[in-house]
C-alpha cells in the first residue's frame, strides 16, 4: 500500500508529497492510494512575519496621510492661510527624500531609512504642535516631514515586495495606500469638524495626533526584517538565511525554496544587459499607473466637494464630507481583501474605469458656469465627488504592488524614486493649475482628467499584467512584456 502525506500551502510553496511503500513479496498487487492532509497550523504567524515591513511603517504611512490631505486643501484652519508654497512643500520634500533613498538603499538596509524617516515625521509633527499659529515653522515642518515620507516610501514598496510570499505580496504593499487612506480620513473629519472651533487649532490636533503616529511606527521599526535579497547580492548567503527563516518560521522545506528562488532572482537579474534592465517598457507602464493616483486625491476635488457642500448642507462639517473622507478608506480595504483574490488586474481597471467616467460626469455639471449656484447641480457635484473617492480607494492599492514587481534589481531602487516623483510632480502641477486658473477651470481639469484615465483603461487593458500568486521573478517577467491581455 502507498500512503502519500500532502501538507497545506506555506504561502506560495508546497510541500511536495511524501510516498511512503511496502514491498510485497509475493506478486504485484494493485495499490491503494489514502491522502491525508495536514493543516497549515502557524499559517497567521508566517503571515504576521511577511507583513513585517508593512507592520514597520503603517502608522508612519497614517501621518503622511494626514499631510497629503493638510496638502490638498484640507486646511481650513482659521490661523493660517494656505498659500501656494505652503500646499506644495510637502510633495517637494517627498520628492527630494525619495531621490535621496533611491540613490543610497542599494548600499544601506531598509531599516535605517524607516528609522531616520520617522525622525523627521515626528520633528515636524513637533512643529505642528509647538506653533501652530507661525507660518515660517509650519513651512519647514511641512518640508521636513515631506523628506521624511520620502525616505520612508521608496524602500517601503521594494522592501514589501521582497519579504512577502506570492500569496501576501499583494497585502503587504497595499498597507501603503491603506494608511495613506486612513490619515486622510482622520485629518478630513478633523479640518471639518474644528475649522470654526476657535478653542482649538486644528494645526495643533494634526501635530499632536501626528506625535502619537510617528512614536507608535518608531516603536513598531524594530518589527522589520531585512529582505534575504539584499543579502544575497553582497554574498552574505548565512545572513540571508537566517532573514528568510526570520520570516518563514521553522517550515524548512519552504526556507529552502524561498532561499533558491530568491538566489535565482538576484541571479537573473545579474545576468541582464544594461539595456534589458533600462527597458523603457515597464517604466512607462507603472509611471502612468502610479500617476492616475495623484489625480484620485487632487486640491480640486476637494474644492469641489467643500464649495457644494457649502451651497447645499450650509456648513463645511456635514456628514457628505465625513462619509467622502472614510469611503476612500472603505474602498482601499475592500481592494486589499480582493488583490489576492480576484487579482490586481481586473479589479482596479474596473474601479479605474467608474472613476474616469464619473469624473467626466462632473466635467459635464461645470460645463455651464451658472451651475455653481444651483442647489440640485451641486447637490449632484457632491455625490459625484464622495462616489470617486470609493472607486479611487478600490483603484491605487494595486498600484504599489506592481510598482514592487516592476524592474530589475540593479536599477529598482532609482527607476521607483524616479516613478514616486513623477507622482509628487503630478500633485504640484494640480496645484499650480488650479491656482492659476480660470473660472472655467474645473470643466477644462474634469475633462481632461476624465479622458486621461479612460484612455488608460484601455492601455492597461492592454500592457498591464494579472501578476496574482506570481513569483517576484516571473511578475517581474510579466511586466517586461509588450502586451498582457490577460486580465485574470
Amino acid at each position: 500500500m502507498t500512503v502519500i502525506y500532502e501538507t497545506a500551502d506555506h504561502g506560495s510553496l508546497q510541500t511536495p508529497p511524501v510516498i511512503f511503500k511496502e514491498t510485497p513479496e509475493g506478486p504485484q498487487l494493485a495499490v491503494e492510494v489514502v491522502s491525508i492532509r495536514i493543516s497549515d497550523v502557524g499559517s497567521w504567524r508566517k503571515m504576521s512575519r511577511q507583513l513585517s515591513a508593512a507592520a514597520a511603517v503603517f502608522f508612519l504611512f497614517v501621518y503622511a496621510g494626514m499631510d497629503l490631505a493638510h496638502s490638498s486643501g484640507w486646511n481650513q484652519t482659521l490661523n493660517v492661510s494656505a498659500s501656494q508654497q505652503f500646499e506644495c512643500s510637502w510633495f517637494i520634500g517627498v520628492l527630494a527624500g525619495a531621490a535621496i533613498s533611491s540613490m543610497a538603499m542599494s548600499f544601506i538596509p531598509k531599516l535605517p531609512f524607516y528609522v531616520l524617516g520617522a525622525l523627521m515625521q515626528l520633528a515636524g509633527a513637533i512643529m505642528y504642535a509647538t506653533a501652530p499659529y507661525n507660518y515660517s515653522v509650519l513651512l519647514a515642518a511641512r518640508y521636513v516631514a515631506g523628506i521624511g515620507v520620502g525616505l520612508i516610501t521608496v524602500p517601503f514598496i521594494i522592501h514589501s515586495a521582497e519579504v512577502a510570499s506570492d500569496n501576501y505580496r499583494g497585502i503587504s504593499g497595499s498597507m501603503e495606500q491603506c494608511g495613506l487612506a486612513l490619515g486622510i480620513a482622520i485629518q478630513v473629519i478633523v479640518d471639518s469638524q474644528y475649522v470654526d472651533d476657535r478653542d482649538a487649532s486644528v494645526n495643533q490636533i494634526h501635530g499632536i495626533l501626528g506625535i502619537v503616529l510617528c512614536l507608535l511606527g518608531l516603536v513598531l521599526t524594530s518589527l522589520s526584517i531585512e529582505s534575504p535579497i539584499f543579502h544575497i547580492r553582497r554574498n552574505q548567503e548565512e545572513t540571508a538565511r537566517r532573514c528568510q527563516e526570520k520570516i518563514l518560521g521553522n517550515f524548512i522545506y519552504n526556507v529552502d525554496v524561498a532561499f533558491e528562488e530568491a538566489k535565482g532572482y538576484v541571479q537573473d537579474s545579474k545576468q541582464l544587459t544594461f539595456c534589458q534592465e533600462a527597458s523603457q517598457m515597464p517604466l512607462v507602464k507603472v509611471l502612468i499607473y502610479r500617476g492616475f493616483v495623484a489625480f484620485s486625491f487632487s486640491l480640486p476635488l476637494t474644492t469641489s466637494l467643500i464649495s457644494s457642500s457649502l451651497l447645499t448642507e450650509g456648513y463645511i462639517g456635514s456628514w457628505p464630507v465625513t462619509v467622502w473622507g472614510l469611503v476612500r478608506l472603505l474602498g482601499t480595504l475592500v481592494a486589499q481583501a480582493f488583490l489576492e483574490r480576484l487579482g490586481r488586474k481586473l479589479f482596479s481597471l474596473v474601479a479605474l474605469f467608474c472613476m474616469g467616467s464619473l469624473i467626466l460626469s462632473m466635467a459635464f455639471m461645470y460645463e455651464d458656469s451658472n451651475n455653481v449656484r444651483s442647489y440640485y447641480d451641486m447637490l449632484q457635484i457632491r455625490s459625484l465627488g464622495v462616489a470617486i473617492q470609493a472607486f479611487a480607494g478600490l483603484f491605487v492599492c494595486s498600484s504599489p504592488v506592481y510598482l514592487g514587481e516592476a524592474f530589475p534589481l540593479r536599477v529598482k531602487p532609482l527607476l521607483v524614486g524616479y516613478v514616486v516623483g513623477f507622482e509628487q510632480t503630478v500633485h504640484i502641477i494640480n496645484i499650480i493649475g488650479y491656482r492659476r486658473a480660470s473660472s472655467a477651470f474645473f470643466y477644462h481639469y474634469y475633462l481632461s482628467v476624465g479622458i486621461i484615465l479612460l484612455l488608460g483603461v484601455i492601455l492597461f487593458v492592454v500592457v498591464m499584467p494579472e501578476t496574482k500568486r506570481l513569483t517576484l521573478r516571473e511578475a517581474g517577467r510579466r511586466i517586461q512584456r509588450w502586451h498582457n491581455l490577460r486580465c485574470f
